[in-house]
């Protein structure tokens, strides 16, 4: 089940990735801090740890995945107008839930966008 998917702005994919505030009920509690570090796993297995937090004073959280976020841009080769989606899922086997991500690049034809595909 996706939790939220975005399609990627030119500071998401340079820099960190701005997530809505409704992911925040989806993460491990944030204890007393501003921060908390998940794991999310790619399809093809690999184990990303990544760290959502938001402002420290302010109206507005403004929540980011920051920590682990340009690892997982650079090797994925993230740009502008790719599409990202964290997701929940259950462990077949153990039953156990995890966090899962994966990376949608854009089709086009004819300079228009016409849908999305796993690459």
């Amino acid at each position: 089940m996706a939790i939220f998917s975005k399609i990627l702005t030119k500071t998401d994919a340079e820099k960190r990735l701005s997530v809505p505030i409704k992911f925040l009920k989806s993460l491990p509690p944030f204890k007393s801090g501003h921060a908390v570090d998940f794991q999310a796993k790619e399809e093809r297995g690999r184990v990303w740890t990544f760290q959502c937090s938001t402002r420290k004073k302010g109206r507005y959280k403004k929540p980011v995945l920051s920590k682990g976020w340009l690892a997982f841009a650079n090797k994925k080769k993230l740009k502008v107008g790719d599409k990202i989606v964290f997701y929940k899922g259950r462990n077949q086997e153990t039953e156990k839930p995890f966090y899962g991500v994966r990376v949608e690049r854009e089709i086009k034809i004819l300079g228009a966008v016409v849908g999305y595909m796993n690459p």
